[in-house]
């Protein structure tokens, strides 16, 4: 009987010695599956609270973008408001300086405004006519294709002021080199690129708005607003530079986006042309002294930018070329007087011939009477019809 429990307790024992471990074991994973639970309950809360810091300073970074765009807006209406009160102050001055004293004398409200009228004609006719300004536009007489070359979109002139047959060819909306040719028939030539003469710029264009006049190239500074850079071709240098007031804040056409300042030659001299948002996109043209780049006067045109492609000035008629977002055919559909010579309210719309697209450039050349286009990659020259103004 002694024996029998002596052999239970033993038994008893060793069970109770093998089974402890396992029972450890299973005390020690439950503890290490608690713990892996609370590490990945804590990488989860950490992962969480790294989202919502991210998406804090995306949205601060947001918010801080909006308010540079918004200080670059109300900077623009500011220089915008400046530079027309200035414009005013300067058409107040010159009537008061043109319209005699009346402290002591009544005028009547017609004298008035015949002297208002005067002083306003007088004003407009400090920008005299050339002499070979006696005619105006009325059609495209005819149309040659020149050649293809270069990128889709770009420009190519003459310097009308040098006599000279150089052609200047601006390839592309952004680049810090032009070509240049002796002349039209070396343009055309098969091994043209072989007598090609490459000018690189000081500091690089954007746009398709240039112009060569006197030997210089003046042209849009690429990444600003409306800096326009004068460089001497010769040497290579920047002669002047001008910020020009109100310009750059939206393309000066519709359909063609990259140029937002558009430099124009014609009798009358240098030209900028851009496109005003506070005036309803309406065309604003500014007469430039191409000597030391001045401004010298500036209109607000009733032509608008809306669905145009081009314009030019000849004698110091703005002429707006317009056409549609599918590339139909483009046409003239508004024009502004400075002189107020030519009814423009009348003017039948000038229809081009048909080409390819559209045009991304169109310069005119004075003595020529011919633009030269680039239209969708092809260097072409249009012929002008003309018409003699009688002066009223």
């Amino acid at each position: 009987m002694s024996l029998i429990i002596t052999l239970v307790l033993l038994f008893g024992t060793t069970q109770t010695q093998r089974t402890t471990p396992d029972i450890m074991m299973q005390y020690f994973q439950r503890q290490l599956q608690q713990l892996e639970g609370r590490m990945a309950k804590c990488e989860q809360d950490f992962q969480q609270f790294g989202q919502k810091m991210y998406d804090v300073f995306k949205e601060i970074h947001g918010q801080t973008n909006k308010m540079n765009v918004l200080r670059s807006e109300v900077k623009g209406h500011v220089d915008t408001v400046a530079m027309r009160l200035d414009r005013v102050e300067r058409d107040v001055e010159y009537l008061q300086n043109n319209i005699p004293e009346a402290a002591h004398v009544e005028i009547e409200d017609s004298l008035l405004e015949h002297q208002v009228k005067e002083a306003k004609l007088k004003k407009t006719a400090v920008f005299t006519k050339d002499k070979e300004c006696s005619s105006m536009l009325t059609g495209i007489k005819s149309l040659k294709i020149v050649k293809k070359a270069g990128d889709t979109t770009g420009s190519w002139m003459k310097d009308p002021t040098k006599g000279s047959a150089k052609i200047y060819f601006f390839s592309g909306t952004t680049n810090n080199t032009l070509l240049a040719y002796a002349s039209l028939k070396t343009f055309t030539d098969y091994n043209s690129t072989k007598k090609t003469e490459v000018i690189r710029l000081p500091l690089p264009w954007y746009g398709t708005g240039h112009a060569i006049y006197s030997g210089f190239v003046y042209y849009h500074l690429a990444d600003t607003n409306n800096e326009i850079l004068k460089v001497h071709l010769s040497n290579r240098t920047v002669t002047d530079r001008l910020l020009l007031p109100g310009a750059g804040r939206m393309p000066a056409y519709s359909l063609n986006t990259n140029t937002l300042l558009d430099l124009a030659v014609d009798e009358m001299g240098l030209w900028s042309i851009h496109a005003d948002p506070d005036f309803g996109g309406n065309l604003v043209i500014t007469k430039l002294d191409h000597n030391s780049l001045a401004v010298e006067h500036t209109w607000d045109t009733n032509c608008n930018s809306r669905n145009a492609e081009a314009s030019f000035m000849i004698c110091g008629v703005l002429y707006v070329v317009y056409n549609s977002d599918y590339g139909g055919r483009s046409s003239i559909q508004c024009v502004f007087d400075i002189h107020d010579t030519i009814y423009t309210e009348s003017t039948a719309k000038v229809f081009f011939p048909k080409r390819y697209t559209s045009h991304s450039a169109l310069c005119y050349h004075p003595k020529d009477k011919q633009l030269y286009a680039w239209d969708d990659g092809y260097q072409t020259i249009y012929k002008l019809d003309m018409k003699k103004v009688t002066s009223t």
